[in-house]
């Protein structure tokens, strides 16, 4: 049979719809419950890669912190110390083992001058935080353990993890501290 050419009311359409919507309503539910099956199974297969993946992220993070992680022993206490992401920081860690002695300055802050110049990316950190460990100019080291502003510049190598104690182990004179990879 030819269709008709002529234009169909909206009306006749949707009772056309209507006699084999039954039909088609079925076919698009089986075609939408086959297509989330079939997404949800490639979620679930991927879900080993991704744990798997994660796995290797946590295990690569454990490592980089161990890698920027060296210790600061005051006597009978010991600070863990996160080194920055520099060249300075790493050159001080090639150093390591180094026992030295500090003096105090300003009551907040011990310094010593290293034996070598390190690599130098100073700038004006406007606050200085307990716990700081910093390089003023290329060869002077200097542990703060006291908050302050500051106008000077100063390169960045690590900080104290956890810096409560610090000051009353530092205490008020000069000391001898001891910086260690582990």
């Amino acid at each position: 049979m030819i269709a008709s050419l002529r234009p169909v009311a909206r009306s006749q359409r949707y009772l056309a719809m209507g006699n084999c919507g039954v039909r088609g309503r079925l076919a698009l539910y089986g075609l939408g419950l086959l297509c989330g099956l079939t997404v949800s199974g490639a979620c679930n297969a991927a879900q080993p890669e991704a744990a798997s993946s994660r796995t290797a992220d946590t295990a690569a993070v454990a490592v980089q912190q161990k890698e920027s992680r060296m210790w600061m022993t005051v006597d009978e206490h010991r600070f863990a110390i996160t080194l920055a992401d520099t060249e300075a920081a790493r050159a001080f860690a090639m150093m390591l083992p180094l026992s030295i002695d500090m003096a105090d300055l300003n009551n907040n802050e011990k310094h010593a001058d290293l034996k070598q110049a390190l690599p130098t990316n100073s700038k004006r950190p406007g606050t200085i935080r307990n716990g700081d460990l910093m390089l003023y100019g290329s060869r002077t080291l200097v542990v703060f353990y006291l908050t302050f502003n500051t106008p000077y510049s100063y390169t960045r190598l690590g900080r104290v993890d956890d810096p409560a104690g610090l000051a009353q182990a530092l205490g008020g004179g000069s000391v001898r501290i001891e910086f260690s990879k582990n």
